[in-house]
């Protein structure tokens, strides 16, 4: 029945501050769908997982039944106003104020119902250290999926090199101190930008340091291991060299603690279409025909 239904998208703008409002979009055909909440990462927006014109992973889902929540961190997307060199919120800010605030969003529209969370790279670090901040939500979730996830970068090759050691710690380092932020739209080097504060907390996780928060010492690595987090799938793609390099990958998975996983990586030798990169896994229009309907499946196979 929901089948003959058209998608409907509309936009929720949530303050979270006197001077900032966060926007959530919602795609659904079906209202009472299971809600997904859809998380982007760094120097992204939520438009990784939906276009306008209805393509992405986002409206996949919604055409499934489901009723899909994509968020825009502050300053991100359609949120209000813009980052600029006076934004002065970071990671802990996006951990602990945020995040709550869009999820409360949704339960405010529907109700403590169980919901599926994706995330794409370093939304995954991000929701996965808020489950550990405030196991109470864990209630509700009912599975992760995270695309391209990792906490540190660990493996070692001409990517890591060029993207991570010259590029993220210390050439963008000089831009954010001239710029006063990282204007990665400009630089053609992402979606969308990030502050000074949310550079340097990212920049403490990815060169290996402790699990820990930048901004207040919280120990996400303590006391992710008290609790048992939801089933969780953790897709990697053999075309990313470095940014959600497999290893990594692995390596963040080994930190998660207690949980029920599976582990894949998209790749011509395991029967995908390609060999995906770290953003063409979401944004590749071959997705849709090839690893997008076992998303659907593996959500199916955890409704509540």
């Amino acid at each position: 029945m929901t089948s003959k239904r058209r998608l409907v998208q509309k936009s929720h703008f949530i303050p979270v501050s006197k001077d900032d409002t966060l926007h959530l979009k919602r795609i659904h055909r079906d209202p009472q769908g299971t809600p997904v909440f859809m998380l982007h990462g760094a120097i992204e927006n939520g438009r990784i997982f939906y276009s306008e014109s209805g393509k992405g992973l986002a409206p996949y889902l919604a055409g499934k039944g489901y009723d899909v929540y994509i968020a825009d961190l502050r300053g991100r997307g359609a949120s209000r106003p813009r980052l600029n060199r006076s934004s002065h919120y970071g990671q802990t800010e996006a951990i602990t104020e945020d995040i709550p605030a869009l999820l409360n969003a949704i339960i405010d529209l529907r109700g403590e119902v169980p919901q599926h969370w994706l995330a794409h790279s370093w939304g995954g670090v991000l929701l996965s250290s808020y489950l550990a901040r405030f196991p109470g939500h864990r209630r509700l979730v009912k599975s992760l999926v995270y695309f391209g996830t990792k906490r540190s970068v660990r493996v070692r090759n001409l990517h890591r090199l060029l993207m991570i050691d010259v590029g993220w710690k210390w050439l963008f380092s000089l831009v954010v101190g001239i710029a006063g932020y990282l204007p990665a739209d400009k630089l053609k080097v992402g979606s969308d930008n990030e502050t000074a504060k949310s550079h340097y907390h990212s920049k403490q996780w990815v060169r290996t340091g402790p699990w820990v928060d930048p901004e207040d010492d919280f120990d996400y690595a303590f006391a992710i291991k008290q609790i048992k987090l939801p089933p969780a799938w953790y897709v990697a793609a053999k075309g990313d060299r470095c940014l959600g390099h497999p290893e990594d990958v692995r390596r963040f998975i080994s930190e998660a603690g207690e949980q029920d996983y599976r582990f894949s990586v998209l790749s011509l030798e395991n029967g995908n279409l390609h060999d995906y990169g770290h953003i063409d896994m979401l944004t590749h229009a071959d997705a849709v025909n090839d690893h997008f309907p076992m998303v659907a499946d593996w959500l199916e196979k955890h409704k509540p």
